[in-house]
């Protein structure tokens, strides 16, 4: 396990726990509850699967530092959130050690989830990552052999659900300078609650049948929270996105 961040450590532990020889590497963290490495080189030797767990910016970098350590039957899972494009990049480290890459897209936090986060894999080494990790108990999803496939599935929800959340802010940040937080904030809990298709479905095709009007209810949403100090970022965004669909209001 190189990387022994919240995520890594409780991946490695749980990992230990269902009978896997883990060894980890954290050039910061001493202690992820697992034997710990002097380098990730060292981590990285004679194992069976090598998972990388860091960030976006580090990925390249981790694959470089064990590249040398690979054997030809191991794989190398890139279970970082970055662009299909920078999986790539990684899995071209990896393609001359001989090992097989796995690109890993963990679908859920693993914050009290560890080993038992479901995941998408896919690359050269989805089907191997999928037999070692998924054997031992995370749920495992493989869906191709292209590098970047299991990243841009996620990333592509990651637009949803960080976009909601952003778009929550927004209106909680207005509803505070108007006195109607708590109210605002119970009206979403029960959106969200009842929320089924058929709310999914309103919202796809709705959009575009009833463009024109949202747009311009969205033009006065915006004006009000720049009278209210409030950057209509998503408003903004939400009015633009509606223009730009130029379907007649019905």
């Amino acid at each position: 396990m190189i990387g022994l961040g919240e995520a890594g450590a409780a991946i490695a532990r749980d990992l230990r726990a269902a009978g896997a020889a883990v060894v980890g590497f954290d050039p910061v963290i001493t202690d992820g509850g697992v034997d710990r490495a002097a380098s990730a080189a060292a981590a990285a030797g004679g194992a069976d699967a090598v998972l990388s767990v860091n960030t976006a910016s580090a990925a390249a970098g981790v694959a470089g530092s064990v590249a040398g350590a690979l054997g030809p039957d191991a794989v190398f899972a890139d279970l970082n959130t970055a662009s299909p494009g920078a999986k790539r990049a990684v899995a071209a480290i990896i393609a001359p050690t001989g090992a097989r890459f796995a690109d890993v897209a963990l679908m859920a936090p693993v914050a009290g989830r560890g080993l038992r986060t479901p995941a998408l894999v896919s690359g050269p080494g989805a089907a191997r990552f999928a037999e070692i990790v998924g054997g031992l108990g995370m749920p495992v999803t493989a869906i191709g052999p292209e590098p970047g496939t299991a990243a841009a599935r996620k990333l592509v929800r990651s637009v949803f659900m960080k976009g909601l959340a952003a778009a929550i802010a927004e209106a909680l940040e207005a509803a505070d300078r108007i006195g109607g937080r708590d109210a605002l904030y119970a009206d979403i809990a029960a959106t969200l609650t009842e929320a089924d298709e058929a709310l999914l479905r309103r919202l796809v095709a709705g959009s575009a049948q009833h463009a024109a009007r949202r747009a311009e209810e969205m033009a006065a949403a915006r004006a009000m929270l720049e009278e209210l100090g409030v950057e209509p970022r998503v408003a903004a965004a939400s009015e633009a996105w509606l223009r730009s669909l130029r379907a007649p209001d019905g």
